[in-house]
């Protein structure tokens, strides 16, 4: 996305300057602190964030493609606090979700930034009086899938919108989840649907990998399940077992090109593999910063 400057907005859109800086003043977007415009936490929200430059200091910039007709209400976004009242749970909890989901990433110097994924869920990066980041979220994040999704495995309770759908959808009703069930148990208490899946789990379990079974993927439109999410790596895993099937192959196509489109991090396994996962696994998460000591 491309990002302009007050002023190259006005040119761009054939608008005055000090008409442009005037509106947005009004919409409540900016304001004017020791003769320089800040952008507000509603402007931030529009799409707004600021800038440094070398020789003009910090300035206020937009995207492209900002829609200067939109209202923003204070009432429309939330903080981790808010949405942790929604579920009874803490505003600590609700970030860890956020982080597993891959939407939101703890720094060094400490607070959470926002990445790719969180931006297309809603999140808006803003700075803290002690200079830390954190994220606020439009208020449709408490009528996400994958968000619902994560918390309802985080609470044990059911917050899904509509728990009568299947559980993964792939151009139709995934008929492989619905004819194998999770009947195997691993070491750390998960429930998984093939004995390939718990050997991969079983793994992940010895070796310390925090790892999330059936992870939804994040910031796509299509309901899709990846067999395993590893948040150190934000790298998921899928293991492809039924390579004779043509419905299954269809499926692990139309996967595929998911990844593939997204940019999302992906290890695969297959049944060769898993007969020598000690040496091939730790081989392919070392590609993604994960060592397996």
């Amino acid at each position: 996305m491309k990002y302009l400057s007050t002023s190259a907005l006005a040119k761009q859109r054939n608008i005055d300057s000090k008409e442009l800086f005037t509106t947005l003043n009004e919409k409540g977007w900016i304001f004017k602190k020791d003769d320089q415009w800040i952008v507000t936490k509603e402007g931030r929200v529009a799409g707004g964030d600021m800038k440094y430059n070398p020789k003009f200091g910090d300035y206020v910039v937009w995207p492209s493609n900002i829609n200067l007709d939109q209202t923003i209400n204070k009432e429309d976004t939330l903080t981790s606090t808010t949405i942790g009242k929604e579920f009874n749970i803490s505003a600590q909890k609700i970030n860890t979700v956020f982080a597993e989901l891959g939407w939101i990433e703890k720094p060094d110097v400490g607070g959470w930034k926002l990445t790719k994924f969180g931006a297309k869920n809603g999140g808006v990066e803003m700075e803290a009086s002690s200079g830390l980041p954190y994220v606020i979220w439009n208020k449709s994040v408490l009528e996400n899938k994958s968000f619902l999704h994560s918390i309802s495995a985080a609470t044990g309770n059911n917050y899904e919108t509509s728990s009568s759908e299947p559980q993964e959808t792939v151009n139709g009703i995934d008929e492989f989840r619905q004819k194998y069930p999770p009947n195997y148990r691993t070491q750390d208490g998960h429930r998984v649907r093939s004995r390939a899946e718990a050997m991969i789990d079983d793994y992940l379990y010895r070796n310390d990998i925090v790892h999330a079974y059936e992870r939804r993927l994040p910031g796509i439109d299509e309901d899709v399940l990846s067999d395993f999410y590893l948040p150190k790596g934000k790298v998921f895993i899928e293991f492809w077992g039924m390579e004779e099937n043509e419905k299954y192959q269809a499926r692990k196509q139309k996967k595929l090109e998911i990844y593939a489109k997204e940019g999302f991090s992906l290890i695969e396994l297959n049944d060769i593999d898993i007969q020598s996962i000690d040496d091939v696994l730790p081989k392919k998460l070392i590609k993604y910063g994960i060592k397996v000591y």
